[in-house]
């Protein structure tokens, strides 16, 4: 609410300005305020601090184009052309000046909010268009002047102004929109580079183990290919997807675990237990950041009796992603690096907030627990 106030300051600065100027003005006996008509005397207020507030709000705009500098100059002119034409003629609601007043605004709104007027120019014709014809008709057919100011005292001529607050609401709606697909673009830029921070380490050890095994010639070499093969197909392809059946994620997390496990020469216990639809989908590379911290932090520090634990399981609303290993103190890093850090950014632009991310240690164990919504 903050930034929009600060954004919009330029209108309220308007109604700063406007407010003081009429009761001036009115005071003087320069223009008349009906105390009996609060609808006309509002609408009218509003509209001119819009007009005061539009320049203000377009002024970098305004600075940085010398062709609607001069436009609005020269409309001001004819503004104050159509003042002098006025007054020479003495006449009520004068039709001369009435289009030239017309041309007037179009223009300045032409040059202000050009994109507005382009996007929204028939649903202006079609509000104002009646309207316009309604006043020539009574000011030109309905009889002598006589006449028309008697039938201007029975109409409500702020009617022709109520227009400008739906214009008003309908542009703040646009810039809003505009703020929104933004942020969005934002995210989603956000989001992608996220996904792009994969460790990659694991790749690089993974190609040296598969020199060794080549040069070896063992047999579990062809297995190496294929399933490192796998990862990346599906890092890089299906990476950029915005959510994957569940049933892929685990088996690149299963592809995951059994590369690491030809790395090692002593005994680990890993297991890894899941239950549920795999029909449902997840954002890819979701749940990786915690099996890699899992293996770096706990396996990779210990020499002996290292475990990893993982479930991957459903209620009715949300996925729970566990995890569990032991670590060795002396070795463990503290600090989560930056791999922890992107997951719960990510999950943030994801899930804005309604997921969950419970980390916990204690006696050498590091339990994490990741809940996110089924459909968000």
């Amino acid at each position: 609410m903050i930034d929009f106030l600060k954004k919009y300051n330029a209108f309220f600065i308007g109604f700063i300005i406007v407010v003081p100027i009429f009761v001036l003005l009115d005071y003087l006996n320069l223009i008349n305020i009906p105390r009996d008509q609060p609808g006309e005397v509002i609408v009218i207020t509003v509209f001119w601090a819009l007009v005061i507030g539009l320049p203000l709000h377009n002024y970098q705009y305004l600075k940085r184009k010398k062709k609607a500098v001069i436009g609005i100059t020269t409309l001001f002119v004819l503004l104050f052309i159509t003042v002098l034409i006025d007054s020479f003629m003495k006449l009520p609601d004068n039709p001369i000046t009435f289009i030239l007043l017309i041309v007037f605004w179009c223009g300045l709104a032409y040059f202000l909010v050009p994109n507005f007027i382009k996007k929204y120019w028939k649903f202006i014709a079609l509000l104002y268009t009646p309207l316009l014809l309604y006043f020539f008709y009574l000011r030109l057919f309905s009889g002598d002047l006589e006449a028309y100011l008697k039938v201007k005292q029975e109409t409500p001529f702020y009617i022709f102004f109520l227009p400008i607050p739906i214009f008003f609401f309908l542009w703040i709606f646009e810039q809003w929109k505009w703020v929104q697909e933004l942020k969005k673009e934002k995210s989603n830029t956000e989001l992608s580079l996220l996904k792009t921070q994969m460790n990659p380490h694991f790749f690089f050890n993974t190609l040296n183990n598969l020199y060794a095994l080549t040069v070896k010639n063992s047999p579990q070499a062809p297995e190496v290919i294929l399933k490192l093969s796998d990862m990346m197909r599906y890092t890089i392809y299906d990476g950029e997807k915005e959510r994957v059946k569940i049933s892929e994620e685990i088996e690149y997390l299963k592809n995951y675990i059994e590369l690491h496990k030809i790395r090692y020469k002593k005994t680990v216990e890993i297991t890894f237990n899941h239950d549920t639809d795999t029909n449902l989908t997840v954002p890819p590379l979701l749940y990786i950041i915690l099996l890699e911290n899992a293996f770096k932090h706990g396996i990779e520090t210990l020499t002996k009796n290292a475990f990893i634990h993982i479930n991957l399981y459903e209620d009715t609303d949300y996925i729970y992603f566990e995890i569990e290993n032991n670590f060795d103190p002396n070795e463990r890093n503290s600090t989560g690096g930056i791999g922890l850090q992107n997951l719960k950014r990510r999950l943030s632009l994801l899930y804005n907030q309604q997921h969950e991310l419970i980390i916990d240690s204690k006696n050498n164990i590091y339990k994490t627990l990741l809940k996110t919504p089924k459909h968000a």
